[in-house]
Protein backbone atom coordinates (compact mmCIF):
# COMPACT_ATOMS: atom_id res chain seq x y z
CA UNK A 1 0.00 0.00 0.00
CA UNK A 2 1.19 3.47 -0.76
CA UNK A 3 3.66 2.14 -3.36
CA UNK A 4 3.84 3.69 -6.80
CA UNK A 5 2.48 1.61 -9.66
CA UNK A 6 4.00 1.39 -13.11
CA UNK A 7 2.64 3.69 -15.78
CA UNK A 8 0.26 2.21 -18.33
CA UNK A 9 2.77 2.95 -21.13
CA UNK A 10 5.65 1.26 -19.28
CA UNK A 11 3.45 -1.78 -18.58
CA UNK A 12 2.43 -2.06 -22.25
CA UNK A 13 6.06 -1.69 -23.37
CA UNK A 14 7.10 -4.49 -21.03
CA UNK A 15 4.27 -6.78 -22.18
CA UNK A 16 5.32 -6.26 -25.83
CA UNK A 17 8.56 -8.05 -24.85
CA UNK A 18 6.67 -11.16 -23.70
CA UNK A 19 5.87 -13.76 -26.36
CA UNK A 20 2.50 -15.46 -26.03
CA UNK A 21 0.45 -17.98 -27.92
CA UNK A 22 -2.44 -16.55 -29.92
CA UNK A 23 -5.81 -17.84 -28.76
CA UNK A 24 -9.45 -17.37 -29.61
CA UNK A 25 -12.02 -17.82 -26.86
CA UNK A 26 -15.41 -19.04 -28.06
CA UNK A 27 -18.73 -19.53 -26.33
CA UNK A 28 -22.21 -20.73 -27.22
CA UNK A 29 -25.39 -21.30 -25.25
CA UNK A 30 -28.61 -19.59 -24.28
CA UNK A 31 -27.02 -16.12 -24.59
CA UNK A 32 -25.65 -16.81 -28.08
CA UNK A 33 -22.47 -17.69 -29.94
CA UNK A 34 -19.42 -15.44 -30.16
CA UNK A 35 -15.65 -15.57 -30.34
CA UNK A 36 -12.77 -13.17 -29.72
CA UNK A 37 -8.99 -13.22 -29.98
CA UNK A 38 -7.40 -12.97 -26.53
CA UNK A 39 -3.91 -12.32 -25.27
CA UNK A 40 -4.21 -13.51 -21.68
CA UNK A 41 -4.96 -17.13 -20.89
CA UNK A 42 -3.11 -19.75 -18.88
CA UNK A 43 -3.39 -23.02 -17.05
CA UNK A 44 -4.24 -22.79 -13.37
CA UNK A 45 -4.13 -26.36 -12.07
CA UNK A 46 -3.90 -29.96 -13.24
CA UNK A 47 -5.91 -31.24 -10.23
CA UNK A 48 -8.59 -30.62 -11.34
CA UNK A 49 -7.68 -29.42 -14.83
CA UNK A 50 -8.40 -25.68 -14.73
CA UNK A 51 -7.61 -22.75 -17.03
CA UNK A 52 -8.32 -19.03 -17.03
CA UNK A 53 -8.84 -16.34 -19.61
CA UNK A 54 -8.97 -12.56 -19.11
CA UNK A 55 -11.69 -10.71 -21.05
CA UNK A 56 -12.38 -7.00 -21.23
CA UNK A 57 -15.35 -6.48 -18.91
CA UNK A 58 -17.15 -4.25 -21.40
CA UNK A 59 -16.84 -6.74 -24.29
CA UNK A 60 -19.57 -8.89 -25.78
CA UNK A 61 -17.48 -12.04 -25.23
CA UNK A 62 -17.20 -11.36 -21.47
CA UNK A 63 -20.96 -10.95 -21.15
CA UNK A 64 -21.71 -14.09 -23.18
CA UNK A 65 -19.15 -16.30 -21.40
CA UNK A 66 -20.64 -15.24 -18.07
CA UNK A 67 -24.23 -15.86 -19.25
CA UNK A 68 -23.48 -19.13 -21.10
CA UNK A 69 -21.35 -20.51 -18.27
CA UNK A 70 -18.94 -22.13 -20.73
CA UNK A 71 -16.02 -21.21 -22.97
CA UNK A 72 -13.49 -22.90 -25.20
CA UNK A 73 -9.87 -21.78 -25.48
CA UNK A 74 -8.56 -22.31 -29.01
CA UNK A 75 -4.76 -22.02 -29.24
CA UNK A 76 -4.26 -21.18 -32.90
CA UNK A 77 -1.79 -23.11 -35.03
CA UNK A 78 1.01 -21.42 -36.96
CA UNK A 79 -0.36 -19.94 -40.15
CA UNK A 80 -3.72 -18.98 -38.62
CA UNK A 81 -3.08 -15.23 -38.37
CA UNK A 82 -6.12 -14.64 -40.61
CA UNK A 83 -8.32 -16.38 -38.01
CA UNK A 84 -6.70 -14.32 -35.23
CA UNK A 85 -7.47 -11.13 -37.17
CA UNK A 86 -11.04 -12.27 -37.91
CA UNK A 87 -11.84 -12.92 -34.24
CA UNK A 88 -10.02 -9.74 -33.17
CA UNK A 89 -12.74 -7.91 -35.08
CA UNK A 90 -10.57 -6.65 -37.94
CA UNK A 91 -13.09 -7.99 -40.50
CA UNK A 92 -16.33 -7.11 -38.67
CA UNK A 93 -17.24 -4.45 -41.27
CA UNK A 94 -17.09 -7.07 -44.05
CA UNK A 95 -18.35 -10.18 -42.20
CA UNK A 96 -21.43 -10.09 -39.95
CA UNK A 97 -20.64 -13.44 -38.27
CA UNK A 98 -17.03 -14.09 -37.25
CA UNK A 99 -17.67 -17.84 -37.67
CA UNK A 100 -18.79 -17.49 -41.30
CA UNK A 101 -16.64 -19.74 -43.48
CA UNK A 102 -14.57 -20.93 -40.50
CA UNK A 103 -14.45 -24.68 -39.80
CA UNK A 104 -15.63 -25.45 -36.24
CA UNK A 105 -16.89 -28.43 -34.26
CA UNK A 106 -18.50 -29.09 -30.89
CA UNK A 107 -21.30 -27.58 -28.84
CA UNK A 108 -18.97 -24.77 -27.80
CA UNK A 109 -17.22 -24.02 -31.11
CA UNK A 110 -13.73 -25.44 -31.46
CA UNK A 111 -11.66 -24.08 -34.33
CA UNK A 112 -10.38 -26.83 -36.61
CA UNK A 113 -6.60 -27.31 -36.25
CA UNK A 114 -6.38 -25.51 -32.90
CA UNK A 115 -5.45 -27.04 -29.57
CA UNK A 116 -8.68 -26.64 -27.61
CA UNK A 117 -9.66 -26.63 -23.95
CA UNK A 118 -13.42 -26.71 -23.35
CA UNK A 119 -14.26 -25.22 -19.95
CA UNK A 120 -17.21 -24.88 -17.63
CA UNK A 121 -17.08 -21.47 -15.96
CA UNK A 122 -16.53 -21.90 -12.22
CA UNK A 123 -15.53 -18.35 -11.20
CA UNK A 124 -15.59 -14.87 -12.70
CA UNK A 125 -13.57 -12.21 -10.91
CA UNK A 126 -13.37 -8.55 -11.93
CA UNK A 127 -9.82 -7.15 -11.91
CA UNK A 128 -9.30 -3.65 -13.27
CA UNK A 129 -10.82 -3.46 -16.75
CA UNK A 130 -11.02 -7.23 -17.14
CA UNK A 131 -13.06 -10.23 -16.09
CA UNK A 132 -10.90 -13.19 -15.07
CA UNK A 133 -12.88 -16.26 -16.14
CA UNK A 134 -11.77 -19.47 -14.44
CA UNK A 135 -13.04 -22.73 -15.87
CA UNK A 136 -12.78 -26.41 -15.17
CA UNK A 137 -11.52 -28.17 -18.31
CA UNK A 138 -13.87 -30.96 -19.37
CA UNK A 139 -12.54 -31.72 -22.86
CA UNK A 140 -9.26 -31.25 -24.73
CA UNK A 141 -8.18 -31.61 -28.33
CA UNK A 142 -4.47 -31.41 -29.16
CA UNK A 143 -3.63 -29.68 -32.43
CA UNK A 144 -0.97 -31.09 -34.74
CA UNK A 145 0.90 -27.87 -35.53
CA UNK A 146 3.14 -25.58 -33.54
CA UNK A 147 1.22 -22.59 -32.12
CA UNK A 148 1.05 -19.13 -33.59
CA UNK A 149 2.76 -16.63 -31.29
CA UNK A 150 2.56 -12.88 -30.82
CA UNK A 151 5.47 -10.66 -29.86
CA UNK A 152 6.15 -6.93 -30.25
CA UNK A 153 2.86 -6.30 -32.05
CA UNK A 154 3.32 -9.02 -34.71
CA UNK A 155 2.52 -12.68 -35.29
CA UNK A 156 5.41 -15.13 -35.38
CA UNK A 157 5.54 -18.85 -36.17
CA UNK A 158 7.56 -21.10 -33.88
CA UNK A 159 10.09 -23.55 -35.21
CA UNK A 160 9.79 -27.18 -34.15
CA UNK A 161 13.60 -27.40 -34.13
CA UNK A 162 14.74 -28.69 -30.76
CA UNK A 163 11.19 -29.54 -29.60
CA UNK A 164 11.05 -32.93 -27.97
CA UNK A 165 14.86 -33.22 -27.95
Amino acid sequence: MGQDIASRDDFIAAMRCVASSVSVVTTDGVAGRHGATVSAFCSVSADPPTALVCLNTSSKIARLVRENGAFKLNVLPAGASDIADRFAGRHDAQVADRFEGVSVSGRVPGLTGATTLCCTLTQAVEAGTHLVCIGEVNEVQVGADMPLTYLAGRYHPLSSEGVGA
